[in-house]
């Protein structure tokens, strides 16, 4: 009777080890494609428009809900709490994580991502915009140089999907 107890309860431990951690897609599919990695909410690529059409659909708004697909131009390279991803005519948009809740990976530069939530219009003051610099590693003269703060499209991203 022993065994068959412990049997039981091994049968349970296993099954519960081959669990997929509940990951699913918006359909409710168990995620298949290994070419992606995906943090924060699980989102998909569905509707996702390029990242340089932002600025055309965000006129005359003050935000806008979206998924847009584009190039990472450079992450955070503490923490990877914060990427810059390209918008076209040599812009790049800053993009932060609800609420710090996730972070991408420091060697994401350069790859392609999906990025869903809400593109504003942002004021960044010297301060933030110093310590962006240092978290990037620029050197103490680039950052002396910051002097004005900038109004640019930012973006808070409830989840991103990232290409490998």
């Amino acid at each position: 009777m022993k065994n068959l107890i412990v049997a039981s309860i091994l049968s349970i431990v296993l099954l519960a080890a081959c669990n997929n951690n509940g990951k699913q897609t918006a359909d409710n599919k168990s995620l298949k494609d290994t070419t992606l990695r995906y943090f924060g909410d699980t989102i998909t690529t569905d509707s996702a428009i390029a990242a340089d059409q932002i600025p055309a659909k965000l006129k005359g708004k003050d935000s806008i809900k979206i998924k847009v697909t584009g190039k990472i131009e450079a992450v955070c390279q503490k923490k990877g709490c914060w990427m810059k991803m390209n918008i076209g005519n040599e812009q790049n948009m800053m993009v932060r994580f609800k609420d710090y809740g996730f972070f991408v990976p420091k060697d994401a530069s350069g790859k392609e991502a999906t990025i869903e939530g809400y593109a504003f219009i942002d004021e960044t003051s010297v301060a933030d915009l110093k310590h962006y610099a240092e978290d990037a590693g620029k050197s103490k003269e680039e950052i002396e140089k910051i002097t004005q703060p900038e109004t640019k499209i930012s973006f808070e991203a409830n989840g991103v999907i990232l290409k490998k």
